[in-house]
Formats: C-alpha cells, structure tokens, sequence
C-alpha cells in the first residue's frame, strides 16, 4: 500500500465535509427529515456491527492525528501497537494518521490484526495503509459506541480535544457502571502528569470525582507494563468469539499471515 495523502495539520477538526451529523443536530427539522435520519444512523449501526461483530478481543488505541512518523508519540504508539499484536490482541483505532497509524502500523509489525473506524472529514480523508478491516462513518457519535463496544482496554497517547472526549467517555462509562472496569492507560507521562494533577488536587478536592476514579488511570511510558496491565484487566471479561454464519454472509477477522 502507498501513504495515504494527508491535508494540513491545521484542518484537523475544523468542519465535517459531510454535513450530515451537523444537520442532525442542529434542533427539529421536519417529521419526514427526522424518521428518515433515524433510519440512516440505524443503518451506520448495522453496517458497524457486521463489519465488527467477529473480531477477536480488541484494545483501542486513542490520540492525535497530527504526529508524524519521527514524532516520539508516534513512535510510542507503534510500540504499544506491536506490543500489543504480540500479546494476542487487535488494535483498533480511529483509522486516521498520527497516533492512529502508528498503533495500527506496530500491529503489523507485530503479525496482529489491524482494525480502524474511519470518520469523514474534511479533505477527503483516508483511512490509513496499515489497517486490515476498517469501516467508515458519517456520525462521529456512532464511531465512538463502535470503538466502546468492541474494546476490553483503552491505551490513550497524547491527543487534542478528540482525544480528551475519547478519554473522559471511556472513564465515565467505567465510572457509572455503562461498561466494564476495563483496563485504562495514559502514556505519555510529561503530557498527562499536569491532567492528573488537575484530576487529583482539584476535582478530587472538590467532590466532583472520587480519588478512585483518578486511581484506576495508568500512567506510564513503559510499554512492557502497560501491556501487562491490559491483559491482567482485559483477562477478567473476554467473552467467547462469535462464530460468523456463511448463510449471512458474515466474515470472521484473520490477521494477514495468520
């Protein structure tokens, strides 16, 4: 495969080139306008579902898009990506550039199975060239339960303000019981350590969260214990594999070599 093209790093999030979800949520539009959205975000549910539903336990990788190859995020999240596909797990990420790359890259690296939820964005974005099964959506609210809902663990690189929803919705689910105590790594120490802090001596003095809710957030930049951590934490919740059925023209997930 060739590189991908990439726009700008200042278009990154800028507007969405398919105004779909702005439209959504925008407030009412007409009855007709609103049952026929319903059915189109229905329809990104089922096409994410069967494009996912047989893959083998997952870890999702979040961060930046905008870290280039000789960037030391980038190569942190290749490192963790190969770590992790030695491990037995898939990687899956967001399917766009930077970190997202790097971690489905260093899960080919690593002989796993690379997986991407792509997004349309501005510039026509591509999926990056180290994913073996991806899928793309309009609504970035329906991405995001994709990443949840296959995932036993949570590796989070230094990343703009996606990257801070991705984080924060993840632990508020754990939070609130919505998911699983699923395993939850920052890396990228010298990034999160002022994040932690604001966690610990502000909101944790202040009510708003519980010093548990800070406790259950691996720092580190040791690609060895963070992969340890996900397995131990992940180990508790796998689930026996679906089986896909031939009459449904379901297809299982092999990682390429394998």
């Amino acid at each position: 495969m060739t590189d991908a093209p990439r726009p700008p790093e200042s278009a990154w999030g800028k507007a969405t080139r398919d105004p779909t979800e702005r439209q959504f949520l925008a407030g009412p539009r007409n009855r007709w306008a609103e049952f026929t959205r319903v059915l189109r975000i229905g329809a990104e549910f089922i096409k994410g579902f069967r494009a996912l539903h047989f893959l083998p336990p997952c870890v999702t990788v979040f961060g930046s898009a905008r870290f280039r190859d000789d960037h030391p995020h980038y190569r942190l999240a290749r490192d963790i990506g190969r770590e992790l596909a030695h491990a037995g797990l898939t990687v899956m990420t967001g399917g766009g550039p930077g970190v997202m790359e790097a971690a489905n890259r260093g899960a080919r690296d690593g002989g796993g199975l690379s997986v991407g939820c792509n997004i349309t964005l501005p510039h026509e974005q591509q999926p990056n060239p180290y994913l073996d099964r991806f899928v793309e959506f309009r609504y970035f609210f329906v991405r995001k339960v994709m990443l949840v809902k296959y995932s036993y663990a949570f590796v989070v690189l230094p990343g703009g303000f996606g990257t801070m929803d991705e984080l924060f919705e993840a632990a508020t689910l754990i939070q609130t019981g919505k998911i699983e105590d699923f395993p939850l790594v920052l890396m990228g120490v010298d990034y999160w350590r002022p994040l932690l802090g604001f966690l610990r001596e502000t909101m944790v003095a202040h009510g708003t969260i519980e010093a548990r809710d800070v406790d259950r957030l691996l720092l580190t930049d040791d690609v060895g214990e963070a992969v340890a951590h996900v397995r131990a934490g992940a180990a508790r919740h796998l689930v026996p594999a679906r089986k896909p059925s031939v009459l449904l023209g379901e297809r299982g997930a092999v990682a390429p070599g394998r």
